[in-house]
């Protein structure tokens, strides 16, 4: 990332709380969206009334976001642009001619002659070593000059997939059970380095990837167990055994469908990973480009599904009724602001995350994605939206110990299984985007 974007030392602590803060707001303000009643909600039957329940403007509004960091790299542009006129200015050149130098001394000739040169001093034979270009990716040409900036648009679409489930899954589980099963990404992202960027796992790593989808399973089981009411404010489940088996049904679906959309997520960090080892390009513009063509491809998707669907009397007022979908967003003044304040936050969330991304160790930053996930528990609970249960808690000690783990940031409780040094399996670091 450019120099400018990575901060003195002093300033990390800002960075690393604006970093929690923006992510913690990114989860939160997203399940109080959709809470907001938005039809019907002067009918005394809670069950008729109809919440915010848009999951693929949700995702639209996140690329909206990440398009922000636009702003980001033209505010930086514009001081790069700033200080080096300033600089220039108070710099005076000595007038100097070597023209009748250069006869009596070829060697300066020389210099001036390659000084000039527009070929390439190592020229490449076409056949280097791949090994060696992503090793040193810097020196090496960019796949993603010109046209090929394109090549984008494969892990936006990743993105597209992955938080349109994220956020349909959101729907149906609390906001900390939402976040705790995010935790089963490190299994996909381990599965997909080994597979596809040939990285290796130690014996403990695999033991790792088991114990986090122990961890994840009982984050699932302690909501099926003790389901929360769907949306925040409605009625707690009641004692009929046929209801509290449909909202244990429903828990279990949306934990699927968020452990399912980590195989999406950890396809676009693989992907960026990838393409970030073979391109000297900041991540900053990476989020920025994913932004533009995720926002396209949505906006894309959103007019088709609403023509194919949402038109229907079947889907009309669902999830795919794009015209009901803008409607609530423009005339509920808390959709609307929390939609705003969503962009606000996923734009913040990216540019401090990749400044602490660049500036702290990655014992800090698995710290600070699991205070996420404990303040967004902790303010959940203290807002009423969901109830304590001792099972998600043994399930969230079990995430972040074998997710600290597998990342080497403690050590395995077994001599046999200790290394010297845990290979990193993403050397670019994940950029995460909500």
């Amino acid at each position: 990332m450019a120099g400018s974007i990575i901060p003195a030392r002093a300033v990390i602590p800002f960075l690393v709380g604006m970093m929690l803060l923006t992510g913690v707001c990114n989860t939160l303000l997203t399940k109080y969206q959709d809470n907001q009643c938005v039809r019907d909600c002067d009918n005394p039957d809670p069950k008729k009334r109809r919440h915010f329940e848009q999951p693929v403007i949700q995702t639209l509004q996140m690329f909206i976001g990440e398009m922000g960091c636009w702003l980001v790299v033209g505010i930086i542009s514009l001081y790069r642009r700033y200080t080096s006129s300033a600089s220039s200015a108070t710099y005076q050149p000595l007038s100097t001619d070597d023209t009748h130098d250069d006869d009596a001394n070829p060697r300066r000739a020389s210099d001036n002659v390659s000084i000039n040169s527009t070929t390439a001093l190592n020229p490449s034979s076409g056949n280097g070593n791949d090994a060696e270009c992503t090793a040193h990716a810097h020196s090496c040409p960019s796949i993603l000059r010109g046209w090929r900036v394109t090549l984008l648009a494969l892990p936006a679409i990743c993105d597209i997939l992955g938080t349109t489930l994220m956020n349909a899954g959101l729907l149906l589980v609390a906001a900390s059970i939402y976040q705790m099963t995010r935790g089963a990404l490190v299994l996909f992202v381990g599965l997909f380095s080994v597979i596809f960027l040939k990285r290796h796992l130690h014996a403990f790593q695999w033991l790792s990837l088991v114990g986090v989808v122990v961890g994840v399973g009982l984050v699932g089981l302690a909501g099926a167990i003790q389901p929360d009411p769907k949306h925040a404010g409605s009625s707690a489940p009641e004692v009929d055994g046929g209801e509290v088996g449909a909202d244990a049904l429903r828990v279990i679906v949306g934990v699927l469908m968020i452990a399912g959309a980590q195989i999406f997520t950890a396809t676009q960090f693989v992907l960026e990973e990838y393409i970030l080892e073979r391109s000297a390009i900041e991540p900053i513009r990476v989020v920025g480009w994913e932004g533009v063509f995720g926002f396209s491809v949505t906006l894309l998707g959103m007019i088709v599904l609403h023509l194919t669907i949402g038109r229907t009397e079947a889907g009309r007022y669902g999830p795919f009724d794009m015209v009901e979908g803008w409607r609530q967003f423009w005339e509920h003044e808390a959709v609307f602001v929390s939609s705003i304040l969503i962009m606000i936050s996923i734009g913040g969330f990216n540019f401090f995350g990749l400044s602490v991304t660049r500036t702290v160790s990655a014992t800090s930053r698995s710290t600070i994605d699991t205070c996420r996930t404990l303040f967004i528990w902790i303010v959940s609970l203290g807002l009423g939206w969901e109830t304590f249960k001792w099972l998600q808690v043994v399930g969230f000690v079990l995430l972040v110990y074998f997710t600290f783990l597998f990342n080497g940031l403690v050590q395995p409780p077994f001599k046999f299984l200790r290394v010297k040094e845990v290979e990193e399996l993403l050397p670019e670091e994940p950029i995460e985007h909500n």
